[in-house]
């Protein structure tokens, strides 16, 4: 009786598994179009006000970095990085301000004169989603 019980239960908790995954999502953010291989990648991703909820550290192939963010519940997200070629942690800029190591925003949000409004970053995530975003110096 005991084993039928045990069967059952097994049986039950199986058949909840995909209720209690949904809404868990992979983002995979591939990075292109870095300058060089040294140091890393230091990423963050934001909710749509604007809080830091996950930071992740990348290596570097090839001039390139990929980053997988899992367990992200579906919604709207916003992504900002850079290219950390001294490992010192920061963006390292020049006297004016302007960043001597690479970065890049959700969507290619560029503009002349640096990223676009944030709203401009925001991406849906409603399954697993990849992002291709392109280094600028």
């Amino acid at each position: 009786m005991k084993r039928i019980a045990l069967l059952l239960l097994i049986i039950g908790l199986r058949a909840l598994l995909p209720v209690l995954s949904y809404g868990q999502h992979q983002l995979e953010v591939e990075i292109i179009n870095l300058r060089n291989d040294t140091g890393e990648v230091l990423l963050e991703v934001l909710n749509p006000d604007q809080e830091l909820i996950i930071q992740k550290e990348g290596v570097i192939e090839n001039g390139n970095s990929t980053l997988f963010i899992e367990g992200l519940d579906e919604g709207v997200y916003a992504v900002r990085y850079f290219h950390d070629e001294n490992s010192n942690k920061k963006l390292d800029t020049n006297v004016m301000g302007i960043p001597k190591e690479g970065y890049g925003f959700s969507n290619n949000a560029y503009s002349a004169f640096g990223p676009k409004g944030f709203e401009e970053w925001l991406f849906p995530v409603q399954s697993d989603t990849t992002i291709t975003l392109i280094t600028t110096y």
